[in-house]
């Protein structure tokens, strides 16, 4: 009788939203493109209804990179068709380091302009961003060195050994903790209680925060309320912001994009709005990685904008079933005894990994100061046996359902993106 070991996927993310500096952009490429196309994929899967969404394709795709690291046979094949991975290991993994780099860079940079930018009545706050990768192992099991020394290098992902034999439970607690702790609070409870047991031999879990303010800060005491077009119905009102700032601007057909940028101006907010109230669901199935990547740097217009606030705390996602909807399959042991992560751990017949849960939560808010988001996914495993001259300023009214992203300029990734379609 073959055991069945799950492997568990987590990431986190959280963050205040600003700009980003490049560093090599063009390492980063791959990460970029792959995060964008498996953000797509997934949000097409999951924005059914009318609800608000909020995904974090960064920290779900740097979650599964790490996994990727330990596929092999038809699994890895699955996996890299899935989440558009290069099968070349060292440009994968070196891309998605390189776009951490980035990121974290660009943090580094912020806290060293904060004290000039003080002086002269900029953003009184840096921008903050940390990324942390653990793997949380079953102590004693036998992973390979070689999976383990690849996935400290490329992606800063220490081993952490528990035992979830004996204290699943104790071993939750203590996952959701150290997610608690990386993003500052914002992602609590990822992992619901009872979904890791006995059988559980691996938690690979990527948690990101990032706070920053925006390039021109909305004045608090503009905020009114207007009327928002709630789930492309009646309208309502809601808080909304009122400013104007440089921003990125296109007329598209059937919808306009613009772009609000954070401080210094590497990190965006876009936002893709209908022409039609009712407009979004005949948008979304347009949206693609092709077309976000078109929009990371639009031409800068004067834009007066009506921007409503709104704040969202969407419980656990298990994208499982999604996943294996766009065609992991094996990965999680479809046919019974398919799994291969020969490359993570040795795998026997009567003993091997396979993906049993991807857990995902996030938390996102924007007000006059900026934007704080928070994602958080785990993937889960079990043993198993298996310029020019100056035009006239173009005002923009977001009072109907729209598509939003938080998106890395020099890269084009986007870290964050969902749906508004009632923002109370």
């Amino acid at each position: 009788m073959k055991l069945q070991t799950p492997l568990f996927i987590i990431s986190a993310c959280s963050f205040f939203f600003a700009a980003i500096r490049v560093l090599d952009a063009a390492d980063s490429a791959l990460a970029a493109s792959a995060t964008n196309d498996v953000g797509i994929d997934l949000y097409h899967r999951l924005a059914t209804g009318d609800g608000n969404l909020c995904l974090s394709p960064y920290s779900i795709e740097n979650a599964l990179a790490m996994t990727f690291a330990g596929a092999d046979g038809k699994t890895r094949e699955e996996m890299a068709r899935v989440l558009h991975f290069s099968t070349n290991d060292e440009a994968l993994h070196g891309s998605f380091g390189a776009l951490q780099h980035q990121l974290e860079e660009m943090s580094a940079q912020s806290a060293k302009r904060l004290a000039e930018s003080k002086k002269s009545g900029g953003p009184q706050q840096p921008i903050i961003i940390t990324i942390a990768n653990r793997l949380f192992a079953q102590k004693g099991y036998d992973f390979r060195a070689t999976f383990l020394a690849l996935v400290k290098e490329r992606y800063g992902a220490p081993l952490e050994p528990l035992d979830f034999r004996k204290d699943a439970a104790g071993a939750t607690q203590r996952i959701n903790s150290w997610v608690e702790d990386q993003t500052r609070n914002r992602i609590r409870a990822l992992i619901p209680p009872g979904a890791l047991d006995a059988t559980t031999r691996l938690a690979l879990v990527n948690a990101i925060y990032l706070k920053a303010p925006w390039a021109k800060p909305f004045v608090k005491g503009s905020t009114t309320p207007r009327l928002f077009h709630v789930r492309g119905g009646e309208a309502a009102d809601v808080p909304t912001m009122n400013g104007w700032s440089y921003c990125g601007y296109a007329k598209r057909d059937g919808f306009t994009a613009v772009s609000i940028p954070y401080d210094d101006r590497e990190l965006q907010l876009l936002i893709l709005l209908p022409d039609d109230a009712k407009g979004l669901p005949a948008l979304e199935p347009k949206i693609t990685a092709t077309m976000l990547a078109g929009c990371a740097k639009l031409e800068t217009q004067d834009v007066i904008l009506h921007l409503p606030k709104f704040k969202f705390e969407p419980p656990t996602l298990n994208l499982g079933a999604t996943l294996q909807g766009l065609g992991m399959q094996t990965a999680f042991d479809h046919p019974r005894g398919s799994a291969n992560f020969d490359r993570l751990a040795p795998r026997k017949p009567d003993d091997y990994l396979y993906i049993s849960a991807v857990f995902h939560k996030t938390f996102i808010a924007v007000d006059e100061e900026g934007t704080e988001a928070a994602a958080a996914t785990a993937v889960a495993m079990a043993v198993g046996a298996v310029a020019g001259q100056k035009p006239e300023p173009i005002e923009v009214k977001i009072d109907r359902p729209f598509f939003y992203a938080i998106q890395h300029v020099p890269s084009g990734a986007c870290l964050f993106m969902g749906r508004v379609t009632d923002p109370r």
